[in-house]
């Protein structure tokens, strides 16, 4: 197998990917913002903060040389409406969403193998265009934008935007809306990424 960075290694989607990955032989680097027990290489990094990213970035070198799979499950969300919201709630949601995955890839290609997989966690975005979601909405369909012209810079290198629906998450505690009966779990979804890298995927996949 080979070596995967996981961004957002603590979260539901993160944590099952490293714990499959980990489980199928790969050496794994989980990059994730609070500490927490995994059994891969362990770096703490905030999307948020340049000087935090390129720390981490500095420290992955030690550990690993190059990177086959590439994941960005780094993600957040709010339910507020417009009028309401502050410009610093904005920011933060953007910031995990969108900004935090430009610095994170930004940094990492360098370490990136040359027909790496480069993978975001993205949302079935248009579905997400609801009152109190329009931070997080404009953040995941940017993502897509931003992933798009990405494959095209990078032709050597594939780039997946994963679209899961509901995902059976903690970050559902965050909304005012039930999780759907068939929420799929995290393990499933990590699984579909292990596969979209075995299956040569590249572009959109709506789970």
């Amino acid at each position: 197998m080979g070596t995967a960075m996981v961004w957002g290694a603590s979260g539901g989607i993160g944590r099952a990917l490293v714990d499959r990955l980990m489980a199928d032989g790969w050496k794994v680097v989980a990059l994730l913002r609070h500490p927490a027990e995994l059994a891969s290489d362990v770096i703490e990094a905030d999307v948020a903060d340049l000087h935090s990213i390129e720390s981490a970035l500095a420290e992955a070198r030690g550990v690993v040389s190059t990177v086959d799979l590439w994941v960005y499950a780094v993600g957040d969300i709010t339910s507020v409406r417009v009028a309401d919201m502050s410009p610093d709630t904005w920011r933060r949601i953007l910031d995990a969403n969108l900004t935090g995955a430009y610095l994170a890839v930004h940094y990492s290609l360098p370490l990136l193998a040359d027909d790496a997989h480069i993978v975001f966690l993205g949302a079935v975005s248009e579905r997400m265009r609801l009152p109190g979601l329009s931070a997080y909405a404009a953040a995941k369909a940017g993502l897509e934008a931003f992933a798009t012209a990405l494959g095209k810079e990078e032709r050597k290198r594939r780039v997946t935007v994963v679209r899961p629906g509901a995902v059976d998450t903690a970050i559902w505690q965050k909304v005012p809306f039930n999780l759907p009966r068939h929420a799929l779990k995290p393990e499933a979804v990590a699984e579909r990424i292990v596969a979209a890298y075995e299956e040569g995927h590249k572009g959109m996949l709506d789970l």
